[in-house]
């Protein structure tokens, strides 16, 4: 295709064969390589008629599905796209809006909520996605305009996602087409991804997980991505039998929930077809990892990954080679290190420190934030590294074990506890179904330990047996002093369960 430059998602877009499938949905045809490609001229025609030009920011508010697909696939290749949770209200639209300076939004043809209220607040353009009658999954027009071959190259900003802000002001990460080809490829190579391979996307279209891991990770390799309307446990199985997927990603909540329903679901589950299981954005319980592959008769395949570089850093890899459990792999892409977290020094594999990483799928810093910047970056030896604000270590195979987010990581007194291991023990009790550990403020000691679980269906356990049980397996220190046994964990917009502040929400403070 014209234009086309090394590296870029339209090049990207370029190596699914035209009649192969590339988006699917429920009860939708599929929408071909061919097709979608088609579709570029088009959509860049219509920005550059509403004088929107490759470096302008163009944010889309969709619900999941697969035209929120292919309006960051089409829209990225023509400007730099910001795809926003369509669950925002008002305050928060016009916070994100403001942040990115976007010069346009992309609603359904019907919406008339919060985004187009804001927008028309702030005079911006607002480009109204129409569905055509019968299409195929994720087919769109944006209007009518001559049409524009796309130019995209490599260094330009493609995507632009806000960091969780959980404890501070959100920053804003520009990530450029190189960065995000890089990332869709070292997934690729991870999974040995290839033509006949047909992702089940449960994730938000919204966040780094999804569009990456199971969005351009598929296209990437030629294969294809069955695209819901987000995650939901009830429909899962139903999903999972019309769409034949060869794998799914997920986070470790889905993944649990998806699991407290299998056993209701046998026929689903014996037909199933899993080649693997990826999961990442949150720590993966071992115990639901060996549960995950003993239901679906298939490896689960844990990564880590951030939006910072692109979402995938280090994986476990594909059988036969060594999976385990509790850790999150190999480097898998950018190079990973450990580092002093209070200064720019690299330590050794075997010593415990902040995870840094180093690469081409790294974003190439904050945007308008020198602060953040220069807390976040360092030089040495040579390349500039990236703080993940990770604590781990490398065992002696060379995999990366988590110990916790540095912020996350609990100071009782002095002594240091991390809330992964209390959550392993904690996972390991017959009656817990989900739990997560986290800090509470504590008068003379700082910080005390906390848990809150949630219990399986039809267990009973009070707080003193869980707190017994975990006394039998750690040091004292470790023991949480508050159980607290919830119906629900509070969770973030993509599903992760949330440490920070989890002790003010839960009234614990």
């Amino acid at each position: 295709m014209a234009g086309t430059r090394e590296g870029t998602i339209l090049e990207l877009l370029g190596h699914g064969a035209a009649d192969a499938p590339a988006i699917l949905a429920p009860g939708r045809p599929a929408l071909t390589f061919g097709r979608l490609r088609g579709m570029l001229p088009g959509v860049t025609g219509v920005l550059r008629a509403q004088g929107i030009g490759p470096e302008d920011r163009v944010a889309i508010v969709l619900p999941n599905g697969p035209e929120a697909a292919t309006a960051f696939l089409t829209l990225a290749c023509a400007a730099a796209t910001a795809p926003l949770n369509p669950a925002y209200r008002e305050e928060e639209l016009d916070f994100y809006l403001d942040d990115l300076r976007a010069k346009a939004v992309v609603v359904t043809a019907e919406e008339q909520g919060p985004a187009v209220r804001v927008a028309e607040l702030r005079g911006m353009a607002i480009l109204r996605l129409a569905v055509p009658d019968g299409g195929e999954a994720g087919r769109f027009t944006l209007g009518d305009a001559p049409p524009v071959e796309p130019r995209p190259i490599a260094e330009a900003t493609a995507l632009l996602l806000h960091t969780s802000g959980t404890t501070s002001r959100p920053k804003l990460v520009p990530l450029s087409h190189a960065n995000l080809v890089a990332s869709a490829r070292h997934i690729g190579r991870t999974l040995s991804l290839h033509p006949a391979d047909r992702c089940l996307n449960i994730m938000p279209l919204f966040h780094i997980h999804g569009l990456v891991a199971a969005v351009l990770a598929s296209l990437a390799a030629g294969g294809s991505v069955f695209c819901t309307p987000g995650f939901n446990a009830l429909r899962f199985f139903a999903w999972l039998e019309e769409a034949k997927p060869s794998w799914y990603t997920a986070v470790p909540t889905m993944h649990q929930a998806i699991l407290a329903r299998a056993e209701r679901n046998p026929e689903s589950v014996a037909r199933a077809e899993l080649r693997l299981i990826r999961s990442s954005s949150a720590s993966l319980p071992p115990q639901v990892m060996r549960a995950l592959e003993a239901t679906f008769r298939c490896p689960v395949i844990e990564s880590y990954g951030m939006t910072e570089a692109a979402h995938q850093m280090t994986s476990n890899p594909l059988p036969p080679a060594l999976r385990k459990p509790g850790s999150v792999g190999l480097p898998a892409g950018p190079l990973v290190r450990i580092a002093d977290p209070l200064a720019p020094v690299l330590r050794g594999p075997d010593e415990t420190g902040e995870v840094v990483i180093s690469g081409p799928n790294v974003t190439r810093g904050y945007e308008a934030n020198p602060e953040a910047n220069a807390t976040a970056f360092f030089e040495a030896e040579g390349r500039r590294w990236f703080r993940t604000g990770d604590e781990g270590m490398f065992d002696s195979d060379g995999y990366l074990r988590l110990t916790g987010r540095l912020k996350e990581i609990i100071n009782r007194g002095g002594e240091k506890v991390s809330p992964l291991e209390v959550d392993e023990v904690l996972m390991d009790h017959p009656a817990v179904a989900q739990c997560v550990t986290f800090a509470i403020p504590h008068e003379k000691l700082g910080e005390e330990v906390g848990a809150a679980v949630v219990l399986k269906e039809g267990a009973s356990a009070s707080e003193q047996e869980i707190r017994a049980f975990a006394a039998s397996r750690l040091a004292d220190f470790k023991v949480p002093r508050r159980v607290v046994i919830l119906q629900e964990i509070p969770k973030g917009a993509t599903g992760k369960l949330q440490r920070i502040g989890l002790a003010q929400r839960l009234g614990l403070a």
